[in-house]
């Protein structure tokens, strides 16, 4: 991972909101949001909440009674979070890095991660800081994309980089979003840190979007991908952003567009 990797700033967060959480972030927020709530918590918190996909279908599910914390390290997507949850009182945000985190040991009963270790610089300190966390018995719930091949609209934007910049392509994608996909290694990662009963299934879902351009901005633009075209110059984000969406196009045809997009779900006591 680079330093990059964890910049979501500028413009990022509103095209991440827009487009990216509908079309594949979403439906994994509803089914962490169903599995916490198996657990019947009194507090949870989330770490690397982003624009508040997870934070929003955790306040949806949950009982009214129970409090919610969400941090993450990126105050930009914090912000743009808090643009959905105005007035959410049992809901509090923070700013805050997963890896040394600002609350008394055994606060919660309750850690979630929704798509967020894979930015973790050292996911053993991450585990064992939401393991600190944890009151006895408490669960860290979390997700992983799996593998880009199995995430087919990502695969085709980080394919056609490859053909686009053929000396220096570049490799966020496959870095860090899809670089944590191995059950034997986060399952390690996780003993290591001190947890155990721990539960991995693979989730699949279908992506969906009104148009090959929408998976080619979203991607390109609202990620930190988006850095890493900037920074090789020639062709510019709009050319790159739209050999993508011609890509995307041959791929999966005129008009609304579908792929498909799989996780892992994990859960650990």
């Amino acid at each position: 991972m680079t330093a990059s990797d964890k910049a979501f700033t500028g413009s990022i967060p509103q095209i991440y909101d827009q487009l990216l959480v509908p079309m594949i972030f979403a439906p994994y927020a509803q089914d962490l949001a169903d599995r916490v709530a198996r657990f019947t918590p009194q507090h949870v918190l989330e770490t690397a909440a982003g624009t508040g996909a997870g934070t929003r279908a955790f306040h949806a599910k949950l009982p009214p009674q129970v409090r919610i914390t969400a941090t993450d390290l990126n105050e930009p997507m914090l912000m743009q979070a808090k643009t959905h949850l105005a007035g959410a009182d049992r809901i509090s945000f923070q700013q805050s890095d997963a890896l040394a985190l600002p609350f008394a040991d055994a606060s919660f009963d309750v850690v979630a991660c929704q798509f967020g270790v894979m930015f973790f610089p050292d996911r053993v300190k991450g585990y064992a800081e939401a393991r600190r966390l944890l009151r006895p018995g408490g669960r860290f719930v979390f997700n992983v994309w799996d593998r880009i091949e199995d995430n087919e609209f990502a695969h085709v934007v980080h394919e056609t980089l490859q053909q686009v910049f053929p000396d220096n392509p570049p490799q966020f994608f496959t870095r860090t979003p899809h670089g944590y996909f191995d059950p034997v290694k986060i399952r390690a990662d996780l003993s290591e840190a001190g947890f155990s009963d721990i539960i991995i299934e693979t989730l699949p879902h279908r992506s969906r979007a009104a148009s090959a351009q929408e998976p080619a901005i979203a991607f390109c633009q609202g990620t930190p991908m988006r850095g890493e075209i900037e920074a090789r110059g020639t062709p510019d984000l709009a050319t790159v952003t739209q050999a993508a969406a011609n890509a995307l196009q041959r791929r999966f045809g005129d008009g609304p567009v579908v792929g498909q997009i799989r996780a892992l779900v994990i859960s650990a006591r």
